[in-house]
């Protein structure tokens, strides 16, 4: 039995949670979850968003299930996602983006992975009011976070059997921090010769995309770049609803959905829980739960195939609860 923090966030947080929860016990996972409140409720109660406690239990257990926090834009506490990766260092955002069959896209041969330094760039939140009307942000780029971020995706390449690593930056305008960060590329890239190597600029690389994204495998990309790709990847591939993620440090990882807390459809059970659930199965994979993790994608892929029971974002009528009780059915 492997005990694992559990996050419900806030918004439609607590309902996909559930409805996670509810399909990981149909399929006879081995979990007990270590159940840990956090975010803009919290904050209300404890004076803190991102409470010690919560901490303390992913370092604990060493793995963790987080749905949405909602981030105050332009005020209010930080984000909670960049205090839990610059607490626990995890340093790699991975975000795969592939087609799923019954997911109607512009686009059917998608099948790529955004590997995104999680800790730096102008994440780091170095901010200051010079005056009434200016502000300056201080973008950090370091030769230790790029050269074990380059690693990370190199080594995901050669594990997942992808031929192709590619690093995005702007640097032709960015001469010094984007360009460390692509030489820490191309230094780490002569150890894999096996993998071959390509340089985007970030402009560049999102009209590509948008054109051509079968010619993209693994993507490596400092963190700003990184959060903006990953959302135009996912509108690739059916949007944010269906995009699945994982934040990954040395002995620590955090799986999560890509999207937000979608306060405005709160408690409404309209909520697509999808991509929570990709999240939990590849939590499940990284726990070496793989019979359990295929049983459950089985279920979840045979669902969106035969399209009768889909959430409004995918195109049908279903409640969030309906959706989860059919891919039960199918488990």
């Amino acid at each position: 039995m492997q005990i694992v923090t559990l996050i419900p966030g806030d918004g439609i947080g607590p309902e996909i949670t559930d409805s996670v929860v509810k399909i990981l016990k149909a399929a006879d996972a081995q979990i007990e979850w270590d159940i840990q409140t956090a975010g803009a409720d919290v904050a209300e109660v404890e004076g803190t968003a991102l409470p010690q406690r919560v901490i303390d239990s992913i370092k604990k257990n060493k793995i963790a299930l987080k749905a949405p926090v909602t981030t105050p834009i332009g005020k209010g506490f930080r984000s909670v996602n960049v205090a839990l990766r610059k607490e626990l260092d995890l340093y790699a955002n991975l975000r795969p983006c592939k087609n799923i069959e019954g997911i109607k896209t512009r686009f059917d041969n998608v099948d790529l992975v955004i590997v995104r330094e999680n800790t730096e760039d102008l994440y780091a939140g170095i901010e200051r009011q010079i005056d009434d009307d200016t502000a300056e942000s201080i973008k950090i780029i370091t030769r230790k976070a790029s050269e074990r971020i380059a690693k990370f995706a190199f080594d995901y390449a050669v594990k997942n059997k992808r031929k192709t690593v590619t690093a995005v930056t702007k640097a032709n305008i960015c001469k010094l921090t984007d360009g460390l960060f692509l030489n820490c590329a191309r230094e780490v890239a002569q150890n894999y010769p096996e993998i071959k190597y390509n340089e985007v600029l970030v402009d560049n690389l999102c009209m590509q995309l948008v054109q051509n994204p079968e010619k993209y495998d693994v993507l490596v990309l400092p963190n700003l770049y990184g959060d903006i790709v990953s959302d135009l990847c996912a509108g690739l591939i059916g949007g944010l609803g269906i995009a699945k993620g994982a934040n990954i440090g040395i002995d620590t990882a955090v799986f999560e959905p890509v999207h937000g807390s979608a306060p405005d459809i709160k408690g409404q059970n309209k909520a697509n829980p999808t991509a929570l659930l990709l999240s939990a199965i590849d939590l499940l994979k990284y726990i070496n739960q793989n019979q359990v993790a295929k049983k459950i994608e089985n279920a979840l892929y045979k669902t969106l195939k035969d399209g009768k029971i889909l959430t409004y974002d995918l195109g049908g009528n279903a409640l969030c609860s309906e959706f989860t009780n059919e891919i039960i059915n199918n488990i």
